[in-house]
């Protein structure tokens, strides 16, 4: 994506009447300065679905003329109120014909529908900066009078005006500052959330069953609809391999997916939404266990005597590796683009918009909740009993994989519902045989990656040294867990 920058905008809007005068913020504490004011004219086309799928969730697409920032923007709202990601490309030959690699980027919300001019904004720019004593930009201040027009067999017209307080260099005190004299002088806090969504007023979305606030199923419910929203944030970073953009998509699924099965009482029959999840989570965890394992080996070998590392075996654990990531996000890309994700990611929309619940969702949350949490619970008890009952080593080493599963079942089961003591005893469970289970697969990596240094007549010493590390390191896990078992289960 040459040419592509990324930056967090973090900015404060207001609307004010016609007449309104920008205040003096010379004497703003934290400002050493105020610049004189400059014009602009900007002029943005704005690119959406022709239901505005975009629009709906609080996306802009634009192409914009003018200023000092010309281009394509691309802006994704933040979980932090006034808080947005900014994805900015090169102005390009057409003007009508989005990006590639900004479309790809929305491919959440379009999911292959077409984008097209939606909507226009003409804005005569007044801009103010605060400077600090350095002469670094703190605050621009942009004061808009704006012209709007929606596209269309009948396009429509609005005029307004509004003032858009941008943090640059300095902190959020001084942003919080100049809001409270912006307020003082007769501005209001805006209405919407950017020009866009106060051109087109009332955007289409999908509307969601209300449930009695105290039922089972309304906790439940809402559960479920934040993972699905977080699992759709996280699209455009997992395309752009942002950091920790896999492990959070992923575990977004994993929840999902825990909660459909444990809480089957309440929604239904979802078989086949756990079987679909079940397959986003394979897709993504190729290149999250290859990062992983990467920075496993990379911790190891620094902290290994210099004299025990031998022959090319950072290039092999390392270089190789990321090589074989980079392979991997690139079929996580071509499944994300694909109409399998896109079913999913409706059928996943649908069902917390308007959930088929059953008849015991309609029941008190407390007790209900917490019988479903403990079910859960006990089966990591059992796990274990039948694990202890198992006299060959290797059906023993599979049925102990299978507790560290019940327990993170469990655990989500328990964070869902609210009951932090449980999730933690789950967790602790989870942690110490999913230290075993690293160390397992570990090895396993090791090992190829010996063999494959082994073809190549290289030295295969420090991969012994790294697999007595790590069955060391599993071997300890199991130790521990009958002692750590005692204190929890």
């Amino acid at each position: 994506m040459l040419g592509v920058i990324m930056t967090i905008e973090i900015e404060d809007k207001f609307d004010v009447p016609s007449e309104f005068g920008l205040p003096d913020l010379s004497d703003v504490k934290g400002c050493a300065e105020v610049s004189q004011p400059l014009s602009h004219r900007l002029v943005a086309l704005y690119f959406d679905t022709p239901d505005l799928r975009l629009a709906a969730r609080g996306i802009t697409l634009r192409r914009r003329r003018g200023g000092d920032d010309e281009g394509w923007h691309l802006k994704l709202p933040k979980a932090k109120r006034s808080t947005r990601q900014e994805i900015t490309v090169p102005l390009t030959r057409s003007a009508k014909i989005v990006p590639p690699e900004l479309a790809e980027l929305v491919l959440a919300y379009t999911r292959g529908s077409a984008l097209a001019p939606v909507a226009q904004l003409e804005t005569r720019r007044g801009v103010t900066r605060l400077l600090g004593p350095e002469g670094q930009e703190l605050v621009e201040v942009a004061d808009d009078r704006v012209k709007g027009t929606i596209l269309g067999d009948e396009p429509r017209v609005v005029r307004w005006r509004e003032v858009e307080a941008e943090l640059k260099d300095g902190d959020r005190d001084v942003l919080r500052r100049v809001g409270k004299r912006l307020l003082k002088a007769g501005a209001t806090p805006a209405g919407a959330s950017n020009k866009l969504a106060r051109l087109l007023g009332d955007v289409p979305v999908r509307r969601e069953t209300a449930l009695d606030p105290g039922s089972a199923g309304a906790v439940v419910v809402d559960y479920l609809r934040g993972h699905v929203k977080a699992l759709t944030a996280q699209d455009p970073r997992v395309r752009r391999a942002e950091e920790d953009a896999v492990h959070q998509a992923r575990v977004a699924s994993r929840r999902l997916r825990s909660a459909f099965k444990a809480f089957k009482s309440l929604l239904g029959e979802t078989t086949a939404l756990q079987d679909e999840l079940r397959w986003l989570g394979e897709v993504l965890g190729e290149a999250r266990d290859l990062e992983v394992i990467r920075d496993r080996f990379a911790a190891r070998l620094d902290a290994l005597d210099p004299s025990l590392v031998v022959g090319p075996v950072r290039r092999r654990l390392g270089d190789d590796l990321l090589a074989k990531e980079h392979e991997a996000y690139g079929r996580i890309r071509e499944a994300l683009s694909g109409e399998r994700y896109f079913a999913l990611l409706d059928a996943l929309e649908e069902f917390a918009a308007r959930p088929p619940l059953t008849d015991l969702a309609a029941a008190g949350a407390g007790k209900a909740l917490e019988k479903i949490a403990d079910k859960n619970w006990k089966r990591v008890g059992a796990a274990y009993k039948a694990a202890q009952a198992m006299e060959d080593p290797d059906e023993r080493e599979i049925a102990m994989h299978d507790v560290r599963k019940a327990a993170k079942r469990a655990r989500y089961t328990a964070e869902a519902v609210g009951l932090s003591d449980l999730a933690k005893r789950a967790e602790t469970v989870q942690e110490v045989l999913g230290r075993h289970q690293d160390g397992v697969v570990a090895q396993g990596v090791l090992a190829d990656e010996a063999e494959a240094a082994r073809g190549a007549g290289e030295d295969t010493f420090t991969y012994g040294v790294l697999v007595g590390l790590e069955h060391a390191e599993a071997d300890l896990a199991h130790e521990q867990f009958p002692d750590v078992w005692a204190k929890v289960g």
